[in-house]
């Protein structure tokens, strides 16, 4: 599976393929549709949304185009940074280099109402319980957390991080672990989180031919279906609310 590699070496996000195009789509579809966004487009443009780890910028381009919010995109790679703001520019979409572990993207006169991310939370596996209460304040009351995550129990995932040559084959940084829906939502009810909504969901590969990605969306729309399998699919789907009124809705 071809990825796109950062300065450090690990593998940072997926090469362009007709399946990641379309996967991307489905995954921006899935995350607007988790939002409460106001009707009026003037309304739309005081949202702010903030996507952590946006690599090249492509899914906070969809988000953006999509929305009509604010739309932030942060990462650690310059290099990243650099592409994704030669690539997409547009008045309501911005890009920066931010080192998560050392900077603050937010200040209490300008928190988030969204911070999204694909495939992200599982870099922070081992700092989840000082993490996610950072993310709760950079959020407005009412704000919410959206992200997709590898889910542990597929079994193509739950090798390439368990196995160690698996694991430096495929690029991973020492520290990212895929988790489980009972982990990641114990982690977000300790950081004060409520509701939570977590659930296992996609079962299309970025590498799968472009021929049969129709195909396997519409038999993996069926296996959602089936709670015993559904619980093997690609991917854990987070939507964490910090309480309190959303501003903007």
């Amino acid at each position: 599976m071809a990825s796109i590699v950062d300065e450090r070496g690990y593998n940072q996000s997926f090469k362009p393929t007709p399946a990641q195009a379309v996967r991307l789509m489905r995954r921006t579809e899935a995350m607007v549709r988790a939002m409460c966004l106001p009707d009026k487009p003037e309304e739309r443009n005081r949202v702010h949304i903030l996507e952590i780890g946006c690599a090249t910028g492509e899914m906070a381009h969809q988000l953006a185009k999509s929305t009509g919010a604010r739309v932030t995109g942060v990462d650690l790679s310059p290099r990243f940074i650099e592409q994704a703001r030669s690539t997409y520019r547009q008045p309501n979409l911005s890009f920066a280099v931010v080192d998560l572990s050392r900077e603050f993207p937010a200040s209490d006169q300008d928190r988030y109402d969204y911070i999204v991310g694909n495939g992200i939370l599982h870099h922070l596996y081992h700092h989840l319980d000082s993490f996610l209460p950072v993310l709760a304040r950079w959020l407005a009351p009412g704000g919410r957390l959206i992200f997709w995550e590898p889910n542990l129990w597929n079994p193509y995932i739950f090798l390439i991080f368990s196995i160690p040559t698996l694991r430096r084959l495929t690029r991973l940084e020492p520290d990212e672990m895929a988790f489980s829906t009972r982990f990641i939502s114990a982690k977000l009810s300790a950081a004060g989180f409520d509701p939570i909504q977590v659930t296992t969901r996609d079962f299309l590969l970025p590498n799968t031919p472009a021929f049969m990605v129709k195909p396997v969306i519409k038999l993996g729309g069926w296996l959602e279906l089936v709670p015993g399998v559904r619980r093997f699919a690609q991917s854990v789907f987070v939507v964490a609310t910090r309480p309190g009124r959303q501003n903007a809705a």
